[in-house]
């Protein structure tokens, strides 16, 4: 066979994505709200909930992310993030940005962006385009749920009580 040819094969052999349960995830280096170097704020040290979502659906999985803020949990162990992901949305970075600035000013949240897939890449995510994808991360940095698109109300509770569990252990 030709080298292109095999190279083509090898492509479309390729997972749409390949991050799984108990992997252990390294921290990469994305943005934060005014487009300096950020990395991922306490993994390997807290339970993280991440929700990496492409503005354009980002209420998608805002009844989880509700359902974890209503619950309380202890910021001594617990840390829910929101990372932009900027090169899937139409919409200019720069706005994504403001509108992003503006929410952790007013939840004072932890919102990073992502200008160039570097997440999705770094822990298999796949084709994040149109998805909120939410990942729960142990304090051993394993990643311990994934979730893509929408989570159902049997979804969301199970995914709080893995959260809570995550965190009294």
């Amino acid at each position: 066979m030709r080298p292109t040819l095999l190279l083509a094969l090898a492509l479309f052999s390729l997972p749409v994505f390949a991050a799984s349960v108990g992997q252990v995830l390294a921290n990469v280096e994305i943005r934060d709200a005014n487009n300096a170097p950020a990395s991922v704020p306490n993994l390997g040290k807290k339970v993280l909930t991440i929700f990496y979502t492409d503005p354009d659906v980002s209420d998608l999985n805002d009844p989880f992310a509700d359902a974890l803020n209503a619950a309380n949990l202890p910021k001594e162990s617990f840390q829910g993030i929101g990372v932009a992901n900027l090169k899937d949305t139409w919409l200019p970075s720069s706005l994504i940005r403001a509108i992003v600035r503006k929410k952790i000013e007013k939840y004072d949240s932890v919102i990073l962006t992502d200008p160039g897939h570097l997440l999705p890449t770094a822990w298999g995510l796949g084709d994040c385009n149109e998805q909120s994808v939410v990942l729960v991360i142990d304090k051993a940095a394993k990643l311990r749920y994934m979730k893509r698109e929408a989570m159902t109300p049997a979804e969301i509770e199970s995914g709080l009580a893995l959260v809570k569990k995550l965190i009294a252990e």
